[in-house]
Order: C-alpha cells, then structure tokens, then sequence
C-alpha cells in the first residue's frame, strides 16, 4: 500500500485512542497470563483468566493482542498407552460406562499408566484422579510398573482424600490393576472396582486426557538427562501447576 511520508507522520502524531490504550495496558497482563500458564493457554483460556479478574475482553481481542506479542501455545503430540490387557487375571465390569460427570468429590477415581522418556531410560507414572474435580489424588513414579507403582498411587489418594465406603475405582484392563495384590488392596478400603472394555480409550478417557494434556505442556518440550529431573518435574507440575494453578476445560476451575 502507497502511503505519501506526511500522511504517515500524520498517522505517528494522532492521539492514542480509548481502545489502543487500554491495549497497552492490557498487552503486559495477557503476557503475565501466559507466562504463569507455563505457555499453555490459549486465546479462550486467558480470556476466562481476564475475566476472573473483573475485566471483560473478547476472545477475538485477546488473540489479536496474544498475536502481537508472539505468545503461542505448546502442540500436542501423540503417545502410547503403556499398560496391556494380554493376561489371564480376572476382569471386572464396566460399571462406570463412560459417566465421567460426578456431582460429589471422592465419588469415583480413575487411573492409568504412561511413561516418561529419559536419557537414563523410561520414567512410569501412574495416577488416581478424582473425576470430581479432576485434581490428581495421588501419583506414583519409579522405573519399572509392576503392581507396586499403581498401588502406591491408589494409597496415596486414599491417605490424602480418605473416601468414604463404596469409591468407585475405574482402570484399563491392564495386569497391575488385575493383579492380586491389587484387588487386595480395594478389598481393605471397601472399593467398588470397574474396567474399561477391551482396547477401548474411551473408556478412560479423563485418564488419557491427562497424560496427554502432561505431554503437551512438560514432557515432550523437555529433554531429561536422568530420572531423577524428570521425578521433580512432574512433581511440580502436578502439585504446583495443575492441581492448584490450571484452569480445567471440564469444570472451569482456575486459581490463577
């Protein structure tokens, strides 16, 4: 576009108007925003961030501004599930059937398995969210998966939340959740067990969402040299970031 050099000086010495302005202002609070979202949010979650803090911005106004300052959110990649379902150990039913929504914390956890590339080798984490609130009730990290690393998950959500009688405890089909010395472990708390049907993701999904939303914004943009880094990684994003910080698109939670 042709523009004479009066009419662009002319353009440099107007007056700001409202909306520039308050852009301006608004501009270092969306990167604030961002920054505490560990690059995570996009244009609709920092607009319900905004929000949060009493002001009132469009969506397409925030990625207009999010544009400007170059803040892109990290791309999701693909993973693997990590347990299997080839064993002759007894299978439970499928009694939650996909009833994700629950309307009382400590209703019904759901759990699963994935694992964490490191130079030293694979880091296995094993979770127990509560479909509640979506919060991880307890996790569980070590270098092998047998049983003890999905036991020690499920403890550690029973220590810390302390259900009631009757929880509902939905898992894959996979031999650690089949496994003796698990059912063992349900049978001392009282807990109601329910699996996915076979080769179904769907089934779990809550689970399969998380690891894929831990993938997407820690792991698969980090390169950890031991187990060890990666161990304290996904301790501070569970139990700092998401946990108590991230807003969740399920139920709208956000302590940012």
């Amino acid at each position: 576009m042709q523009v004479s050099r009066s009419a662009y000086y002319a353009w440099l010495q107007r007056p700001q108007t409202a909306t520039e302005k308050e852009d301006v202002g608004l501009a270092p609070i969306i990167h604030s925003l961002f920054k505490k979202s560990r690059a995570t949010y996009g244009a609709r979650r920092i607009k319900k961030a905004l929000f949060d803090q009493r002001r009132t911005v469009s969506r397409r106004r925030t990625s207009r501004l999010m544009d400007q300052e170059n803040l892109a959110c990290k791309t999701q990649r693909k993973f693997k599930a990590a347990t299997g379902s080839k064993h002759d150990k007894p299978i439970s039913p499928n009694l939650l059937d996909r009833g994700f929504n629950v309307d009382q914390p400590d209703q019904v956890y759901v759990g699963d398995i994935t694992y964490i590339h490191t130079q030293e080798g694979r880091l296995y984490l094993a979770v127990v969210i509560d479909l509640y609130s979506r919060q991880v009730a307890g996790w569980s990290m070590a270098e092998h998966m047998r049983t003890q690393l999905v036991n020690d998950a499920l403890s550690m959500a029973i220590w810390k939340r302390k259900p009631d009688k009757g929880l509902l405890w939905h898992t894959d089909r996979g031999s650690q959740y089949a496994s003796e010395s698990h059912r063992a472990l349900l049978r001392q708390h009282s807990i109601s067990r329910s699996m996915g049907r076979k080769g179904n993701c769907r089934d779990n999904a809550v689970s399969e969402s998380f690891f894929h939303t831990l993938k997407t914004e820690l792991t698969h943009h980090e390169t950890y040299q031991t187990r060890s880094t990666a161990k304290q990684a996904v301790f501070e994003y569970i139990g700092v970031f998401y946990n108590r910080e991230r807003r969740h698109s399920a139920n709208g939670v956000c302590r940012l």
